[in-house]
Parts: C-alpha cells; sequence; structure tokens
C-alpha cells in the first residue's frame, strides 16, 4: 500500500526540488539576449454529411485561427511559448504550450512549465489536420503542467516527467477545471493531479530511420465532491518508421480511468474538454492506430511538396453495453513556401467531432450511428 502524503507537505517537497534544481545549473555565458517571433493564421473550409443547411449552402468558408510563437535565450536559459487564438465557439483564446528549458549538455536538457505530455508518438501521432483518435481521448500533443527530463541518445532516448495538473485557469478551492484549452483533459468534477510519465525509445539504424517504444503514464484524479483521490492509468508500444518518401506510425493504447466519484455518479465515463466544449469518455478502452504517409516532391509554381496519407483509428471500449468509436482520415498536404494547405476526407463512427451527437459518442456511443464524413480544407500562412 502506497503511503499518503498530504498536499502541503508535497507541494513544499515539489517546489523545494524545482528550486534546487534551478540553483545548481551553471550558468552559460551569453552576452547578449536572443528572441524570435513567429506564428501562423489559418483559414478552414468544411462541408458534412450531417448538416442539410450547410450541404445546401455548399459549405462554410471562416477564420480558423491565428497563433504567436515566441522563442527566447539567455544565460543558458531558453523560453518556448504558443498563444492561439480561435473564435468565440472554439474556446477563444489560450496558451497551447510555454516553458523554460536549460541545456545541461548536448544530449540532456529539461522543461518547466506548460509542456508537452511524453506519451506515444510524438510530436503527432497523425498526418492530417484532424489529428488521430488519439488526440480526443488526451493521449496525443497533450501539454499540462510540471518538469520533464529528456535524453535524446543515438540509441536510446528516454523523457521522465512529473505534472502537478492540467493547465490550471481559475484557481478556485473547488472550481471545475476550465474547457478552454487546446489539448483534451479530464474537466467536470474531476481534475487531474499528480502525474507521473515515462517514455523510452530505442532506434534502429542503417538504411531507415525507424524507432520502437513503449510510453507509461500515472496520475491522481481529484474529485470535487468526495474529496477522494482515484486514479488513470495508461500504457502504449509504438513503432514509427521513415525510408525515404514514406512514414508509417503505429500504436497500441490501454488507458483506464478510476474517479471516485459521489455515489449517484457512474465511473463507467470521465469528462473530457478542450476548444470549450466538454464530452464523456469511456472511463477503459483501448486504442489502435495506423498513420501512413508518402512525400511527392512537385515544381508547380510556388507548391514544393505533396504529401499523401490515410490516418486510422479505433476506441475500444470495456464498458459492457458500450459502442466502439472510429476514425479514418485520407488527404493531402500541399506545401508551397511557407503556406501549408491540408485538404482532407475525415470520417467517423461513434465520433464527436464527425457526426455524433458529441455528448456521449466517445463513451456510451450509439449502435444505430451511420458513418458521416467531413470534407475540409484548411489554408495557414506559418511565418
Amino acid at each position: 500500500m502506497i503511503e499518503k502524503i498530504t498536499y502541503l507537505q508535497f507541494n513544499k517537497s515539489y517546489c523545494c526540488a524545482i528550486l534546487a534544481l534551478l540553483l545548481a545549473f551553471p550558468i552559460m555565458a551569453q552576452e547578449k539576449p536572443e528572441l524570435k517571433i513567429g506564428g501562423a493564421l489559418r483559414f478552414n473550409y468544411n462541408l458534412s454529411s450531417w448538416k442539410e443547411g450547410q450541404k445546401k449552402r455548399g459549405g462554410d468558408f471562416g477564420y480558423d485561427m491565428f497563433r504567436v510563437n515566441a522563442e527566447a535565450a539567455y544565460q543558458g536559459i531558453f523560453l518556448n511559448a504558443e498563444y492561439r487564438l480561435y473564435s468565440e465557439g472554439f474556446g477563444g483564446g489560450f496558451l497551447k504550450q510555454g516553458w523554460l528549458g536549460y541545456n545541461f549538455d548536448e544530449l540532456n536538457q529539461i522543461h518547466i512549465g506548460l509542456t508537452q505530455v511524453p506519451f506515444g508518438i510524438q510530436q503527432y501521432n497523425s498526418h492530417n489536420w484532424f489529428f488521430n483518435l488519439t488526440y480526443y481521448v488526451g493521449l496525443e500533443d497533450d501539454h499540462d503542467m510540471g518538469v520533464k527530463y529528456i535524453h535524446t541518445g543515438e540509441k536510446f532516448e528516454y523523457q521522465l516527467a512529473f505534472f502537478k495538473n492540467a493547465e490550471e485557469l481559475r484557481f478556485g478551492n473547488n472550481t471545475e477545471t476550465s474547457p478552454n484549452r487546446y489539448s483534451y483533459d479530464i474537466t467536470g468534477r474531476n481534475k487531474e493531479v499528480n502525474q507521473f510519465n515515462g517514455k523510452f525509445i530505442y532506434n534502429f539504424e542503417k538504411e531507415s530511420a525507424s524507432n520502437l517504444g513503449v510510453s507509461l503514464e500515472y496520475g491522481g484524479l481529484y474529485n470535487l465532491d468526495t474529496k477522494e483521490i482515484g486514479n488513470h492509468t495508461a500504457f502504449a508500444v509504438h513503432y514509427e518508421l521513415t525510408k525515404g518518401k514514406w512514414n508509417v506510425k503505429t500504436q497500441f493504447i490501454t488507458a483506464s480511468h478510476n474517479p471516485e466519484n459521489a455515489v449517484e455518479e457512474p465511473n463507467e465515463v470521465v469528462t473530457m474538454a478542450a476548444y470549450g466544449a466538454p464530452y464523456e469518455v469511456a472511463s477503459n478502452f483501448n486504442l489502435y492506430s495506423l498513420a501512413i504517409s508518402r512525400n511527392v516532391p512537385v515544381e508547380w509554381g510556388p507548391i514544393t511538396n505533396l504529401q499523401l496519407y490515410n490516418d486510422f483509428g479505433f476506441m475500444e471500449k470495456k464498458a459492457l453495453g458500450f459502442t466502439d468509436s472510429y476514425m479514418n482520415v485520407t488527404g493531402v498536404l500541399v506545401s508551397a513556401g511557407g503556406v501549408y494547405t491540408y485538404i482532407d476526407y475525415a470520417a467517423g463512427y461513434n465520433h464527436s467531432w464527425l457526426g455524433g451527437n458529441f455528448v456521449d459518442d466517445f463513451a456510451k456511443g450509439n449502435p444505430d450511428a451511420k458513418w458521416e464524413a467531413r470534407f475540409n480544407i484548411n489554408i495557414g500562412y506559418y511565418f
């Protein structure tokens, strides 16, 4: 049995450990501060099979997102931040990532702040604009508040991290986690706390760039009603291959959420949210994904490359009576200087963002659901 530690003791120990790490860093000589500013502006067209009015209009075209990226370095400490501004209906403005870092040497570094959770294939387990099914359950391109150690050897890589919580925006004693965020986190009456992650990769050599990895995740779920702490766990095995113009990403994940809910609240589902909108997700599931792409260099005016891809995901829910979820995206990324255009045909079955009722597609689902699809074009200028 693991001995319980009070929050006061834990927080003091955590803060002291970080302070000791920072004080232990030797200050590297750097006379002038460095600053790099970038960003992106994106627009989006979509035509959805389940929206009759939109089909009669021939689809909709509008603003997607504006973002600002900042990278800075001074006296050995570096910063990386990205702020995104979406429309009000998608959560408005929020920080995607923002962390301070330090390089111990060429192979080892540390990040502190809102940093990417080391789990599964990174940076993305997909090629398309929609990401893969892993993103919609908080297991692709997730970012939380904590500290992460990174080692990048030639053969072996590993990342070890501790996250105090997901990004916190409200700071009340018993306030629910805000749904206005980039990556999916537990919200509603539970809050993510004290999460540990470990990711280990072996790099193969010779003719192709490929790696085999495993990822582990364990953390607490603090319930606002019972004041008790449950837990959540995830394990992944992943393989990525890049050979010539081809790229293959394949991954298996098993995940479990065990909240200490009030008696009247079911434990078979948890609430997750991003972009200002919460929905239910099955507490226990397996997730299988396979993503394949091929680059095709071209010389068509400003267009220099076409990346053709197909990304597939299958969510197997473990609760009795729940219907599984599927997602498949076929498309092409068109590269032309600083302009990147994703042309996607995204199909989903029991998928909240692809034709479902949104609330419980990733939880109980609907056995009578139909496959729905969305034709989508996202045009972005990145600078």
